[in-house]
């Protein structure tokens, strides 16, 4: 089946808010920003409305995660034996090996248990893990979670935590955004399936996009229009950081990020075709001053591609190249685009086009 469109990535939009937003965790490496339940709750439900059966009788890995303070250990415990979960393993990273530093306490979850050990909580990461009614009230939820520490301090590429890996069959988490390319190929070397939650700048890696070239990975269900909030185990002073680093919600202060899902796992969104005018009628009637009333599409001197800057201003029916910016990725069909490339951050400015004269 020949391809509608082929589309070469042009992003020329350096993305500001997410470097200053994230600026922290870059410098002090404080990589601890933790998703909401409704997010995850929003994008897990998509994959399973496409497929009721895709946890089923799986074993889901939550590394690089926090289980006392993280949503994604409640949200999958408490769907288990919804999703038809065979087994849920979640660890974390020892305190003592973070690079960012902050006044830890462990919590009263900890604290109360037997195995409670106050050097251990320190330098020792903890596993929680679920696969049966302990409680005995005849379900299977985050009341039956099991935990324990792990023999070492929980870095995912210890030969501890990529046992557990290997022995998954999905993949789940929001890992450290500074380590996210080692992250993606901690996973995609085993071959295992994930969704993880990463920046948007992280398309552009060298390591991402042959992936997502290659339709061997691609964005989730969430809208790249809408940034995540994230809390942090940190209080947020919002006078001390940009206007638009933060967000208060009901007293609660959460930091923005332009973050998206990255994922193997298929569902229905990238299956549906994007509504696309024709070039005539896009020229005509397009709502973008930098399209409408031009004879032609603006085309590249020095590559031979029509320049589209808009994704809503995608022509139908043209076979040709597009340049088309990074943020058509989260309504790309593969059924109607052909992926051909994309345009490295040091030649961004070496495209040229030859402004069409109305």
């Amino acid at each position: 089946m020949p391809y509608n469109n082929k589309l070469y990535f042009i992003d020329r939009k350096t993305n500001k808010m997410a470097n200053s937003n994230l600026s922290n965790a870059k410098k002090a490496k404080n990589d601890e920003f933790y998703i909401q339940y409704h997010n995850i709750e929003k994008e897990i439900t998509a994959y399973i409305d496409y497929n009721p059966d895709v946890f089923r009788g799986k074993i889901v890995l939550l590394p690089c995660d926090d289980p006392e303070w993280s949503n994604f250990t409640k949200f999958f415990a408490q769907n288990f034996e919804r999703f038809g979960l065979k087994k849920l393993i979640s660890t974390s990273y020892a305190e003592e090996s973070k690079t960012y530093k902050s006044g830890y306490q462990p919590t009263l979850f900890e604290t109360n248990e037997p195995q409670f050990d106050k050097n251990k909580t320190i330098i020792n990461g903890k596993i929680f893990t679920l696969t049966h009614d302990k409680t005995g009230d005849g379900k299977i939820d985050v009341d039956d979670l099991e935990w324990k520490y792990l023999q070492g301090d929980g870095d995912f590429n210890s030969d501890e935590i990529k046992k557990l890996r290997d022995e998954a069959d999905i993949i789940i988490t929001n890992p450290p955004f500074s380590l996210f390319r080692q992250f993606l190929a901690w996973i995609t070397e085993t071959g295992k399936y994930f969704v993880i939650i990463g920046s948007k700048n992280a398309i552009t890696y060298k390591e991402v996009f042959p992936l997502i070239k290659g339709n061997k990975m691609w964005v989730g269900t969430t809208s790249f229009n809408k940034d995540m909030l994230f809390i942090s185990p940190e209080e947020i002073d919002p006078s001390k950081r940009p206007k638009t680093a933060t967000r208060t919600v009901d007293g609660v202060v959460y930091l923005r990020s332009p973050s998206v899902w990255y994922t193997n796992l298929d569902h229905g969104r990238r299956h549906q075709p994007l509504p696309l005018m024709t070039m005539e009628d896009n020229l005509k009637y397009s709502k973008h001053k930098e399209i409408k009333g031009k004879k032609v599409y603006d085309h590249y001197d020095n590559y031979d591609a029509i320049e589209v800057p808009f994704t809503d201003a995608i022509p139908s029916g043209y076979c040709g190249v597009m340049g088309v910016p990074i943020s058509f990725l989260d309504k790309y069909s593969p059924e109607q685009f052909e992926i051909v490339g994309m345009c490295e951050n040091e030649d961004l400015y070496k495209l040229k086009t030859n402004q069409s004269k109305i």
